[in-house]
């Protein structure tokens, strides 16, 4: 299990990269405008960089929903292999068996 301070810590940078989407987006189109002159992309890059860190969708990191496991994360299924395997064994995943040969 993963300490309780990270996994509430990537839903603290999920609710940020929600909140500040739409005017990231805003700002980066504006900021792709050829028609903007060279002082107002530097005034918009500048306003971009005020936004907090933790609001941009790449500070995110995916976790497992059973365990919070930062690592070998099945993006389908939104668990960790151990977590998927945990399941699976126990029969709670439909039309999943456990092999043997």
């Amino acid at each position: 299990m993963a300490k309780a301070s990270m996994i509430e810590r990537e839903k603290k940078r999920q609710k940020l990269v929600d909140k500040y989407a739409a005017k990231r987006a805003e700002l980066k189109e504006k900021l792709r405008d050829p028609e903007a002159s060279l002082s107002d992309r530097v005034k918009l890059s500048m306003k971009l960089a005020k936004l907090p860190r933790n609001s941009s969708p790449t500070r995110l990191h995916n976790r497992c929903e059973v365990s919070g496991r930062p690592r070998a994360y099945y993006r389908k299924l939104r668990m960790s292999r151990i977590a998927l395997r945990d399941l699976a064994s126990v029969g709670q995943i439909p039309g999943m068996v456990k092999s043997s040969w």
